[in-house]
């Protein structure tokens, strides 16, 4: 249905791609990966038509209708309620219903055979469309996505910039187009959402193409990976952790062919360099040269993975008790956050918050940082220092700065050399360390930040949402230093790989309290879903337990007086029907007597 021949695109004077090539078929669910910076956004704005191609073919299918979901998105503003921002999805059906409207309108005051015949045959072409079922599917998908009811009559303006995304995910799934192109759409859904939407795109009928670093997202959903790398597109069958495995057997293989080669080559022009001055040898070098030109060279193995030593040093040891909470109540006016409610975070504690969004799982961490004010009491423990990480301490870097002078200003005692290192271990190699903190992406400001949390020596980490923005290989370093971290921590995530691995207690706010599991998250998971099994199974023996009240047998008078009844009431039905259609007839009557 579309393919990339050969196509070569250059941006910022290097290129993204060159003679890359790729097919794309019907019904595919495919995840597009790579590091950052390797062009998976401007490859879905390529196939999008937004940018031009240097040299090579984009092609086709005639009609061919393709959404995309961008972070660019964020910045779309409207007055009007989501409901109708998302029902902007059903153009056409919108527009028929405008003029069936008009013509009801206009046989208010004139009646016509020609506005009859007309609104017969809208109304029948917009059944046919669904039309009368758009604004039901518009708000299921809107309340998938975690929206409430009363949300949906609330103006686009009142939300934030990842509830306006989710919004305009619904408007784009909404158009069911041939090919729905989503670039980071779990960025901004919370844990239910983000399980919702896997169901609904595994039952997506059209082709799928996603650009995630949420590994589980990808296992859920996708059954092709299409990796750019080094300015190629290479495909794997299977999901992504079918990639992982893939990759290591081709890369094994291809490193072998390459090294057999190198050795072939070597001996070759081992002998050649021995008989090419011997008259007699020469015509046999001369071949051996010519044979050598024409050798296919198998390339060597590039790595885009980074082998890391960082180790996150704490400057001094807690006591065993790193916070203790007694929570009275938290609320934001009538909204209840907290109550009632104690927690203790003990030395050693590996924690995740988990859940939806809105239960106040930042505003717990902002309570544990002693940022956000409470009715209750929170009791830090002996030599516990803090640092908090958080989506806004991005925007406090100095944008004028470059990296090595950020964090120099941060911690001025540390010799320049192990901020380099430190640098170099969260990907900014060589000259990049000389970059304006401005000119950094989202991921790679995120990198920066975390790197000044290293610098810290905290003890407690508190971090909220701290994989956004990070492509896999950033989460993977992220992961290394947490296993390794000595002290405690808090994390706020809903990227279920990471927090899989690095967690060993799960939180969450259920009924306004704070719920613990003492177990990793693959445990937690099984433990929820096994406790949901059996308060179904408990439903239904309940049900089963419930007995029906014996129905009392009626005597024959009583079944003869309902029979009677419900003739009578039939007839009297049947007799307004007969005076409504004798009516309908003396009109018609009216009507054919009359000459026209």
């Amino acid at each position: 249905m579309l393919s990339l021949n050969n196509i070569s695109f250059e941006f910022g004077g290097r290129y993204l791609f060159e003679e890359a090539s790729w097919q794309i078929n019907p019904g595919e669910k495919i995840g597009l990966i790579g590091a950052n910076g390797t062009g998976k956004s401007t490859l879905l704005r390529i196939i999008n038509g937004e940018y031009s191609i240097e040299s090579g073919t984009v092609s086709k299918l005639k009609n061919l209708s393709i959404g995309f979901l961008n972070q660019d998105l964020l910045s779309y503003d409207s007055e009007k309620n989501i409901l109708d921002v998302a029902m902007e999805a059903f153009e056409k059906q919108l527009q028929l219903h405008e003029e069936i409207e008009a013509i009801l309108a206009r046989l208010e005051h004139e009646h016509s055979d020609d506005l009859l015949h007309a609104l017969h045959d809208k109304q029948t072409l917009y059944e046919q469309m669904d039309g009368y079922s758009i604004q039901y599917k518009a708000e299921e998908l809107l309340e998938g996505l975690g929206f409430s009811t009363a949300d949906l009559k609330r103006p686009l303006t009142e939300f934030s910039g990842g509830w306006r995304m989710r919004v305009m995910l619904a408007k784009i799934m909404l158009q069911k187009p041939d090919i729905l192109m989503l670039d980071e759409p779990t960025n901004h859904l919370d844990l239910p959402s983000i399980q919702w939407l896997e169901k609904y795109l595994h039952d997506y009928e059209g082709t799928v193409i996603i650009v995630s670093h949420d590994r589980y997202f990808l296992d859920n959903t996708v059954d092709i990976i299409a990796e750019i790398a080094f300015g190629k597109i290479t495909v794997y069958p299977g999901n992504y952790s079918y990639y992982v495995e893939e990759k290591a057997l081709r890369d094994e293989l291809q490193q072998s062919r390459f090294e057999n080669q190198q050795q072939y080559i070597k001996e070759q022009e081992k002998l050649i360099n021995r008989f090419r001055a011997k008259a007699s040898k020469a015509k046999m070098a001369q071949s051996r040269i010519k044979k050598l030109d024409r050798l296919e060279r198998v390339e060597e193995v590039q790595s885009n993975n980074t082998h890391i030593n960082i180790r996150f040093e704490i400057g001094q040891q807690p006591g065993k008790v790193i916070e203790k909470m007694h929570i009275k109540e938290k609320s934001y006016g009538a909204l209840k956050i907290l109550e009632s409610s104690d927690a203790e975070i003990v030395r050693g504690d590996k924690i995740a918050l988990i859940g939806a969004n809105g239960k106040g799982k930042s505003t717990l961490l902002r309570m544990l940082n002693g940022t956000e004010p409470f009715d209750g009491k929170l009791e830090d423990g002996y030599n516990v220092v803090k640092s908090f990480y958080a989506q806004h301490q991005l925007e406090s870097l100095n944008l004028d700065n470059n990296l090595i002078t950020e964090l120099a200003i941060f911690a001025p005692a540390e010799k320049e050399g192990n901020l380099r290192g430190l640098l170099g271990a969260f990907l900014f190699a060589g000259d990049d360390i000389m970059k304006k903190i401005k000119v950094l992406s989202g991921g790679e400001k995120a990198r920066v930040a975390l790197a000044k949390m290293i610098l810290s020596r905290a003890n407690f980490l508190i971090l909220d949402e701290p994989t956004n923005h990070l492509d896999m290989t950033s989460v993977n370093i992220l992961i290394k230093v947490l296993q390794d971290f000595e002290g405690t921590f808090i994390v706020v995530s809903h990227d279920r790989y990471f927090v899989d691995a690095i967690a060993n207690k799960i939180w969450w706010i259920e009924n306004h309290h704070i719920k613990e599991y003492p177990g990793d998250y693959k445990e937690y998971e099984y433990a929820r879903q096994q406790a949901l099994k059996q308060q179904k199974t408990a439903a239904q023996k309940q049900t089963q337990k419930v007995e029906k009240k014996p129905e009392k047998v009626p005597s024959k008078d009583e079944e003869e007086k309902k029979a009677k009844a419900k003739l009578t009431k039939k007839f009297q039905q049947l007799e307004g029907q007969i005076a409504t259609l004798n009516e309908k007839k003396s009109a018609l009557e009216k009507e054919l007597a009359k000459p026209k």
